[in-house]
């Protein structure tokens, strides 16, 4: 039996938290107890702080986090041992495994209910996290366990590029430079795109992309002008526009992937345009494990490089300032880290 305690950071209900303390969990059969090394915080963890993520999307009291990464410290019954000691990260959805959709891979469309880690199951804005082991996805022995806390959003960015099949020598376009955004853009790069534009209206934002691979940048009135250019657009912002936005500068034939959360009144995709432009769009939500093992492998490989998004570090205790930070509007913020 292990001894100790434990930290977490409980939202009790939307604007109101506690850093409370614990018995250190026990992993049951098939899991295993990670201890966290860092987890970000992103635009939905401040949505389940605000009150204003969907309902039936999180359940209060919830411990948030879903962007982590640590190292496996215990493993329950009929896990193998030899994952004690590895670093990891893991799947956010708890998915049946036995759905029709599980069954041909698609988890996020997991017919059994939504269920996931930092939303409806504890996360890890905590010293400690379980989860089942069938959902790990072990680091490389040298990886970078901080870069590594980035993964979540890499594996969404993933799930996109394995819908959006990117070829060389294509005209391709990231709408947003935040970390969904930039991600994107490492990834994009590697594909050897003719060219590749990121569309932001914050200079410094697209200062980054640029330095992360993207060959132009332009603010939105620029990239009005560019209308019908692009083999391939990826939009990662959730603004009100940027998905029709989107649609607009794919040429006509081209693909289009969503991957940002816009809110209820977002402007809509116009259906006239959709069919003349013969126009494919596809939407991703969350990732699939074929999508976190390609985030896991690109990493490995050096072609993600998530460690240049953090710009903010805090302890667990200073989480209100922390998710202040976060969609505050204050350009120097990118990722925010909490390191228990």
């Amino acid at each position: 039996m292990t001894r100790g305690t434990t930290r977490s950071v409980l939202v009790e209900e939307p604007g109101r938290h506690r850093l409370v303390t614990g018995p250190v969990p026990e992993p049951g059969p098939g899991e295993v107890r990670v201890a966290v090394h860092a987890a970000g915080i992103c635009a939905s963890d401040r949505e389940v702080y605000d009150g204003t993520r969907a309902p039936g999307y999180v359940r209060y009291p919830i411990v948030p986090g879903h962007e982590w990464s640590g190292t496996v410290e215990a493993v329950g019954e009929g896990v193998d041992p030899a994952l004690a000691g590895r670093g990891t990260v893991a799947e956010g959805f708890r998915a049946c495994g036995v759905c029709e959709r599980c069954r041909t891979g698609q988890t996020s469309l997991c017919t059994a209910g939504y269920e996931e880690t930092g939303f409806t199951r504890p996360g890890a804005f905590a010293d400690h996290l379980v989860v089942p082991a069938r959902l790990l996805h072990p680091l490389p022995d040298d990886a970078d366990q901080t870069a590594a806390a980035l993964l979540e959003p890499a594996a969404v960015v993933a799930a996109a590029l394995l819908v959006a099949a990117p070829r060389p020598g294509e005209r391709v376009a990231v709408l947003g430079a935040g970390t969904l955004g930039l991600l994107a853009v490492q990834l994009l790069a590697a594909s050897s795109p003719a060219e590749l534009l990121a569309v932001d209206p914050r200079p410094s934002a697209l200062a980054r992309a640029t330095g992360f691979g993207a060959t132009t940048g332009a603010g939105p009135d620029g990239a009005a002008e560019l209308h019908g250019r692009y083999d391939l657009v990826v939009e990662t912002a959730g603004a009100p526009s940027t998905a029709r936005d989107a649609t607009l500068l794919a040429r006509r034939g081209g693909r289009v992937v969503l991957t940002g959360m816009p809110e209820a009144g977002a402007a809509g995709i116009d259906p006239v345009h959709l069919s003349v432009a013969q126009l494919t769009v596809s939407s991703v939500f969350g990732a699939t494990p074929a999508a976190w093992s390609y985030a896991v492998r690109a990493l490995g490989a050096g072609l993600l490089r998530p460690a240049g998004l953090v710009t903010h570090r805090f302890a667990l205790e200073s989480f209100g300032e922390a998710v202040a930070l976060v969609g505050s509007g204050d350009p120097g913020v990118g990722k925010v880290l909490l390191t228990p």
